[in-house]
């Protein structure tokens, strides 16, 4: 079947490479009878692939029932997927059929499967080898014959390793993978479905069919979309709805519609900071304490090595100016003294006269360089530091916490927390 009677009948829009590389792949995959790993962000149409693999298997005829796993409790999840016979747990009053037996023939699509509980993966598996389970509470064997077709947002190799998901249910269910791209990959793409939605929010709100001007679009195309085409749709919405009477957007108008928050790649500017990884507080502690560790012992090599080689000191000044200011600036030396020496606050090349340390002077410390050389032990105290790096953070940003907490790289509610844990004044 060509490719855009596909595209036709269930309604994609879009020509980008990897969109037409993810149709081409649920076509092939669709007469055989083989179970499909869908992978792809939040919003980004992986139900519609598996309709395609449905529609276009010999199982057409057959039921299809999309389950979403992550919205199951795990105490029922057993009972919906596979049934459960009278009196088998509290409130089970009567014999209930699982998906799996009322979609005998057909196919199921198990979105966000990732979500499994280890229990219900392991008789997943059985389903998948066999065609065989057991209703909750029953030791009679069932038997059915449905295609699986499983999606999920996360990683799910990542999952395996941390012991999250089963190793063995991942590589059964991933016979074939299908990456659905996001919609920042298809940026070529954005502003086709930009369009489809605004005519259709127009003929259903009667509001006026809104164009963008160059930069508008330009906006649209590089913004990053967390939500895909979910969060697309929802935004021409808006703008239909709220856009009273006007024809034409330009770029200001329409980043009132655009949470940025997250950033816009491809502009000259970033917007906001994208958290990809998630780290617990000791973790982002102890990077910051050691970074601070090392930060401190270079700056002591530094000193160290000016104050033994005493006679080409101003050479060695000069020389290594940009080196010494930048570890100033990085660490407040204002409580570091090296034999009563204390390192100033900026470094300055020797050609500069308004220094208050300069290597033409640096022998007018009223500190003699030849003197037995103390180093002070620096605090490890976690806590100590964590407060003075909150309260920087807080200072950084005007006492928004929002930002502080991003600046961090914590939750804004583990921040407050800590404020009131500590009783940081703002």
């Amino acid at each position: 079947m060509e490719l855009q009677v596909i595209k036709n009948r269930f309604g994609i829009i879009g020509n980008s490479p990897l969109l037409n590389r993810a149709i081409d792949i649920a076509t092939q995959v669709a007469p055989t009878d083989i179970s499909v790993l869908i992978t792809g962000e939040s919003g980004s149409g992986k139900e519609v692939f598996s309709q395609i693999i449905h529609q276009l298997s010999a199982r057409k005829h057959g039921p299809f029932i999309a389950v979403n796993c992550g919205a199951i409790p795990e105490g029922t999840i057993d009972s919906e997927l596979f049934g459960h016979e009278k009196g088998s747990f509290t409130g089970a009053h009567e014999a209930r059929k699982g998906y799996f037996e009322v979609v005998n023939g057909g196919t199921i699509f198990l979105d966000e499967v990732a979500e499994l509980p280890i229990g219900t993966q392991a008789r997943l598996l059985r389903v998948l080898e066999t065609g065989e389970y057991l209703r909750v509470g029953s030791s009679k064997v069932q038997k059915t014959n449905v295609r699986i077709v499983a999606a999920t947002n996360v990683n799910v190799y990542e999952a395996v390793q941390r012991g999250k998901f089963r190793e063995d249910l991942y590589y059964r269910l991933n016979t074939v993978p299908l990456k659905v791209p996001s919609l920042r990959e298809r940026k070529e793409d954005v502003y086709l479905l930009f369009r489809k939605f605004i005519s259709d929010f127009s003929v259903k709100y009667r509001s006026p069919n809104i164009q963008l001007n160059e930069e508008a679009k330009a906006i649209l195309a590089h913004y990053t979309w967390p939500g895909n085409i979910r969060q697309l749709k929802n935004v021409a919405e808006q703008i239909s709805v709220l856009q009273n009477g006007q024809q034409e957007m330009d770029a200001q108008e329409l980043i009132k519609y655009l949470p940025f928050e997250q950033p816009m790649s491809g502009l000259p500017a970033k917007l906001g900071q994208h958290a990809d990884n998630d780290f617990s507080e000791r973790d982002i502690l102890y990077k910051v304490l050691f970074d601070m560790k090392k930060d401190l012992t270079d700056l002591k090599k530094v000193v160290l090595d000016l104050l033994q080689n005493s006679g080409t000191a101003n050479e060695f000044i000069a020389d290594n100016t940009n080196i010494i200011n930048k570890l100033v600036q990085e660490i407040n030396p204002t409580n570091l003294e090296y034999s009563g020496f204390q390192m100033p606050m900026q470094v300055s090349p020797a050609n500069q006269s308004n220094s208050s340390f300069q290597p033409n002077n640096f022998h007018s410390n009223p500190y003699k360089l030849d003197a037995p050389i103390e180093e002070v032990e620096e605090t490890l105290s976690l806590e100590d530091k964590e407060i003075d790096y909150i309260k920087k953070a807080l200072k950084k940003h005007k006492g928004k916490r929002k930002l502080a907490a991003q600046e961090l790289g914590i939750s804004e509610r583990t921040l407050y927390r800590k404020i009131k844990e500590y009783d940081i004044n703002l």
